[in-house]
């Protein structure tokens, strides 16, 4: 497990340090469970059900409004051989979408499979009309779209227009109206039965072939054909890599595609790609875990889309020979390296616009950024890091072409930022070219002159919708952990209790330590050897990002922390490791 970020809150920025409530009663799960674990589990309303995860119980995709329309379009598809192109999106989940669909699509017998996922800054996001007038020099007879398309109205009309027939699977949110592709799958979409709601892209793909798959055993197809018949659960590495990068909810289903696809990877059996961006980021995959695939291959993946061409992260993952993917992941690495280094800039250029916004006025509720200098690519990075300093809706903006902005926004809980986007169209027409997204992240596009009106509309949404407390930073943790309960195999414990991800968090605790020793490493992170006022042992820890380059930090003797325990390896030793998240 690794910290993406120690948080050490802003001296004028209120926060309130909370036990994270119990959802659910203490169940027993079994003589093997510690109570301290069944406590964890209950403030998550974990059932032991929910912590059943076989593969053996999901759901079928009959629930899926359109998965009937989607295979017989395939099926017809396959009869004749036709070509497919698969358009995909330019973040993790994208990637591992379109490999997904490239690997069972061809598996199941398709001959013809090509994908594209053209440049983001000159096409943009979706199937734009531009991207179909681009998918006409491959010629292909269906178009299948993976993480997007629900908006793609005018871009499936356009491919419409040109013959090709248009499959659309996604799962974000759709708009008032849908494209009118040939078929939808998007469990997301209205009066679709399908209990889970969460799932990825990659998820929503995995379902439509392992329907297509049952489709086809059921009419004899491999044994006509005289091919063997796919194993879904191969892939499911590549689902586990686009769930977790994504940061869709956990929920039980995507929870268990999570564990199912670690073990896999634990074992070897995946993707080279999937052994190639974990081991460029120092991972050893016999112990991967989910904050693995969020913080390490996840990340390397999407520096791809932001700075360059998502390609590049699609081609890693679905190369064959491990040599061949070690050098795409090295440049995706590279790639990585100056991500960051970009976003560190920017960073130090909002941190200072927000504090010059401090002194003249009050902070907007709903806060719009922007800086000509800015690459579009990292904004939401951006909006992601300034919301977690001011603790309010953030969205962060760049230069798109032809006098656009392209902004990218991230929330907090209580706001829905996609129909806050939404409830600021209804009111303005005129100041949103388009939009989408979810509950936490969303995406826009409005004219350069717009931006001043788009920023006040926007802070006047939150406004209505928001109270003050809700600007109150709320730290949520998992109790105190006596001195003698700190140890290595605790960790373990809890490790192997996951996959823990975005709405089933993974536990955190707080807790005052003596500061024995604190130094800089890696330019901004802090190490620490701390020690439990209960006894002298001592302790590593590690505050990931939580010093700004070239500054020394000032701790007092004794410091209160919320942290979680990790198992740090190093030249094949184990020992204990508290990751920091928060410095109180």
């Amino acid at each position: 497990m690794v910290a993406a970020m120690a948080e050490v809150p802003a001296p004028d920025r209120v926060f309130a340090l909370k036990a994270r409530p119990l959802l659910g009663p203490e169940i027993a799960f079994g003589n093997d469970l510690p109570q301290w674990l069944r406590r964890i589990y209950a403030a998550r309303a974990a059932t032991p059900d929910a912590l059943d995860l076989q593969l053996g119980w999901i759901p079928p995709a009959t629930g899926l409004r359109g998965i009937e329309a989607a295979l017989e379009l395939l099926v017809a598809a396959l009869q004749r051989q036709s070509r497919l192109l698969i358009v995909g999106d330019f973040d993790a989940d994208g990637a591992t979408s379109t490999a997904l669909a490239v690997l069972g699509l061809r598996a199941l017998g398709f001959a013809q499979v090509d994908f594209l996922v053209p440049n983001r800054f000159e096409y943009g996001y979706g199937l734009t009309p531009e991207i179909v007038a681009l998918a006409q020099t491959r010629n292909p007879d269906l178009i299948i779209t993976v993480d997007n398309g629900i908006s793609s109205i005018a871009g499936v009309a356009a491919a419409q227009d040109a013959g090709i027939r248009v499959l659309v699977t996604d799962h974000h949110l759709p708009g008032r109206v849908l494209p009118a592709a040939d078929a939808i799958v998007n469990p997301n979409q209205p009066e679709c039965r399908f209990p889970h709601k969460a799932l990825a892209g990659v998820g929503v793909m995995f379902y439509l072939l392992a329907a297509l798959r049952g489709r086809l055993k059921a009419e004899d197809w491999f044994a006509r054909q005289g091919i063997a018949e796919p194993a879904m659960a191969d892939w499911l590495d590549l689902v586990a890599l686009g769930t977790v990068a994504d940061v869709v909810p956990l929920d039980r289903l995507n929870r268990t595609l999570v564990h199912q696809g670690l073990r896999r990877i634990r074992a070897g059996r995946c993707r080279p790609g999937v052994l190639a961006l974990l081991e460029v980021a120092g991972r050893d995959h016999r112990h991967t875990v989910a904050a693995d695939l969020g913080f390490a291959a996840g990340p390397r993946l999407n520096a791809a889309g932001r700075l360059d061409d998502i390609s590049l992260g699609i081609r890693c993952l679905l190369a064959d020979d491990i040599a061949l993917a070690r050098s795409l992941a090295a440049q995706l690495d590279e790639l990585n390296r100056d991500r960051r280094a970009i976003e560190a800039q920017m960073q130090r250029e909002a941190t200072e616009h927000v504090a010059r916004l401090q002194l003249d006025e009050d902070l907007p509720w709903g806060l719009c950024l922007y800086d000509p200098g800015w690459h579009q690519g990292v904004v939401g990075l951006l909006a992601g890091r300034v919301r977690e300093r001011v603790h309010r809706p953030v969205i962060a903006f760049a230069d798109g072409n032809n006098g656009e902005l392209k902004g990218s926004a991230r929330s907090i809980p209580g706001l829905h930022i996609r129909d806050a986007l939404d409830a600021v169209a209804a009111r303005h027409p005129d100041l949103i070219g388009r939009f989408g997204g979810h509950a936490a992240a969303a995406g826009l596009a409005l004219a350069a002159e717009n931006f001043a009106a788009f920023a006040t509309a926007f802070d006047a949404v939150v406004r209505e919708w928001l109270v003050p407390a809700d600007l109150a930073l709320e730290i949520f943790h998992d109790g105190e952990v006596p001195a003698a309960e700190l140890t290595i195999e605790n960790a373990h414990h809890l490790r192997a209790a996951g996959p823990w991800g975005q709405h089933f968090p993974e536990p955190c605790f707080h807790g005052e330590f003596r500061v024995r020793d604190a130094r800089v490493v890696g330019a901004t992170h802090l190490k620490l050897t701390l020690s439990p006022l209960a006894d002298d042992r001592l302790l590593d820890a590690i505050a990931f990002n939580a010093v700004v380059a070239g500054e020394k930090p000032q701790l007092p003797e004794c410091i209160r922390i919320v942290y979680r325990l990790d198992v740090n390896r190093f030249r094949g030793a184990e020992s204990l490791q508290l990751l920091v998240e928060h410095i109180l």
